[in-house]
């Protein structure tokens, strides 16, 4: 039986972000509806308008696979199972709620340093917006909205 869209992803705020607190996870889930709403650029094309489509996306949320440069990935969404909080959460996000101070990000990351970089992706695509707790957020420059 398939997740549903509500299933999926409190289980990768949980996987993601489940550490982070509160804004930590709200965070997390902000991208990923940033994703599923933008008007442009990839995350339209490959994501389509589609939670599930934007979660498993290749190569974009390492607890959406269950191999990690050829090991097998211990934390992933299918390894633990949601507490409310993540429900919560999700259903927040899924009503169309955002975490103001992460604006339109579309990438967030933990650099495990102190400190984010000024620009993520390293393409130029994505520029520094806010940390919450351990993660680094980025909102898309003119150069992602070029993207397809």
């Amino acid at each position: 039986m398939a997740y549903s869209v509500r299933e999926l992803l409190a289980r990768l705020i949980k996987c993601e972000a489940g550490g982070e607190g509160e804004n930590g996870m709200k965070g997390v889930a902000s991208v990923i509806m940033n994703r599923v709403n933008v008007a442009a650029g990839e995350y339209l094309r490959t994501g389509q308008g589609d939670v599930r489509k934007v979660i498993f996306q290749p190569g974009q949320f390492d607890c959406a696979t269950s191999v990690l440069a050829g090991v097998a990935n211990p934390q992933t969404i299918w390894a633990s199972p949601p507490e409310q909080i993540h429900y919560d959460i999700a259903d927040w996000a899924i009503a169309g709620n955002r975490l103001y101070t992460v604006g339109e990000s579309l990438w967030y990351f933990n650099p495990f340093l102190p400190g984010c970089p000024n620009e993520f992706p390293f393409n130029g695509s994505g520029t520094f917006q806010v940390s919450v707790v351990n993660h680094c957020f980025y909102n898309p420059t003119a150069l992602y909205y070029k993207t397809r």
